[in-house]
């Protein structure tokens, strides 16, 4: 059966077992219904799900079946791929060793199952990055892990939802070290995989980028800083010249408080809390991280392991949701824009 005629395979994993994970992950998937458009596969421990699934009320029953690997996954039932020992335990609310550990091996097992083509699309829980750096991880973040994994030459974390789409030039760094790593060349990367995300990804014919100046009113000619000048306006000037819809550099205070992003496809953010501050305020309940820039779909929700409310049966499902459905939205758009490119009239 061609892949986009099935329903795809959605492998998922645990992220932090203390966290709010395993809670938004079976909300999200409580509605029946949903198991008509995708199989999913939870990489994690069934000891696990049963535990947070007692926490939680008000829930119908859930067709869940247990697994050893991924290619044993039934249609119509919460496939569980139990990665971790029988012995795993938790403790909602903590950060600890062994939680952090479990989600390395939940990742790494997903990461797997899908290159071998196992699972669709892969979406990731919260993390611990911390906890997990301490037991050797290697990597400040999931998106960077995928990275090295992929052997790609660059990613993108595009954080994407219905009303606004936007990413960053550097991501997880100290604020600090934000001007000696805003190059010219890293912005023209960067619109290079926004351009062509948008249009593979997610169907924008001809993709308009806005892109955001670095210091406080873009510089004021040079008066508040020079990098607008001397790197994002050379930087938008060379991707108008490759056939990019870059314009800017916008004053992010305006922009925002105007609402002009809405006149644009996406916007390029200089730093991370330049552009993702703003998105959560927009559209933190239904926002997605999307790693644009991988052989492979990856999402996650937009939030992160919230120990606070861990275990309460107070988290939202909202961003899990559609971190799920963005996926299977971006799997199918690429079958289908590569076979219309593979169709193509030559000149």
């Amino acid at each position: 059966m061609e892949r986009n005629n099935r329903k795809p395979v959605v492998g998922i994993t645990q992220g932090d077992g203390n966290g709010i994970g395993y809670e938004v992950i079976i909300k999200a998937l409580s509605d029946p219904r949903s198991l008509e458009s995708f199989t999913p596969v939870i990489y994690g421990s069934s000891k696990v799900f049963g535990f947070y699934r007692k926490l939680i009320h008000n829930l119908d029953q859930m067709d869940t079946y247990v697994i050893q690997n991924a290619s044993e996954a039934k249609p119509k039932r919460i496939n569980i791929l139990n990665c971790l020992p029988d012995n795993v335990y938790v403790e909602p609310g903590q950060s600890t060793p062994e939680a952090a550990r479990s989600a390395i091996t939940s990742l790494e097992r997903a990461v797997a199952d899908i290159k071998q083509g196992d699972i669709d699309v892969l979406v990731t829980a919260p993390i611990n990055k911390k906890a997990m750096d301490a037991e050797g991880f290697g990597n400040t973040g999931h998106t960077e892990y995928l990275q090295k994994e992929f052997n790609a030459e660059d990613v993108l974390m595009f954080m994407v939802s219905e009303s606004l789409k936007i990413s960053v030039v550097t991501g997880h760094v100290p604020l600090k070290d934000v001007p000696t790593l805003v190059t010219e060349d890293k912005i023209v990367n960067k619109l290079r995989l926004m351009s062509e995300s948008l249009r593979r990804d997610f169907g924008v014919v001809a993709p308009k980028i806005a892109v955001l100046g670095l210091n406080p009113h873009c510089g004021d000619g040079g008066l508040l800083g020079d990098e607008e000048l001397k790197t994002i306006i050379p930087a938008v000037r060379r991707a108008n010249d490759e056939g990019i819809l870059a314009f800017g550099p916008y004053s992010p205070d305006g922009y925002f408080g105007l609402g002009h992003y809405s006149r644009f496809d996406a916007t390029l953010a200089m730093y991370h809390d330049q552009g993702l501050a703003p998105f959560k305020a927009i559209a933190f309940q239904d926002g997605v991280n999307f790693t644009a820039g991988l052989p492979v779909v990856r999402t996650s929700p937009d939030h992160g392991t919230a120990f606070e409310m861990a275990g309460r049966d107070l988290a939202d499902p909202q961003s899990m949701k559609s971190a799920i459905y963005t996926a299977i939205d971006i799997f199918r758009n690429r079958i289908a824009y590569d076979r219309l490119q593979a169709g193509k009239l030559g000149k």
